[in-house]
Order: structure tokens, then C-alpha cells, then sequence
């Protein structure tokens, strides 16, 4: 339980909080959009389990520049 507590979670929660909200947005834009850089199953297993790293490459590399 000690373990638990030296958790500094201040510093993580919102980090958590971030990583979540992209991770949403970056899903509502995949479901939106016609043409992706590759398929959109493989852009959906990268944004949830990417985490963070995930959901950036999506919007640098898998979106497709019209």
C-alpha cells in the first residue's frame, strides 16, 4: 500500500487526462474521414494501443492530405 501513495499523482492524472481526450478525438476524426493513410482498422488497434505516441502518429502520418 506504501508503494501506492509515492505515486505522484498529480503529475500523472492529467497526463491520463490528455492522453484519453486525444484518444477520443483522434477516434471521432478517424470515423469521420474518407481516406486514411492505410486502413482504418489498423489506424484504430494504433490509437488505443499506441496510447499517446498513437494518437499523434495518426494525425502526422494517417490522416490523408487531400
Amino acid at each position: 500500500m506504501g508503494e501506492l501513495q509515492a505515486v505522484p499523482w498529480a503529475l500523472i492524472a492529467p497526463l491520463l487526462f490528455i492522453q484519453l481526450i486525444l484518444m477520443v478525438v483522434a477516434l471521432i476524426d478517424l470515423s469521420r474521414i474518407h481516406a486514411t493513410n492505410g486502413p482504418k482498422w489498423l489506424w484504430v488497434i494504433i490509437i488505443i494501443f499506441g496510447n499517446l505516441l498513437g494518437s499523434i502518429v495518426y494525425f502526422i502520418i494517417g490522416r490523408k492530405q487531400s
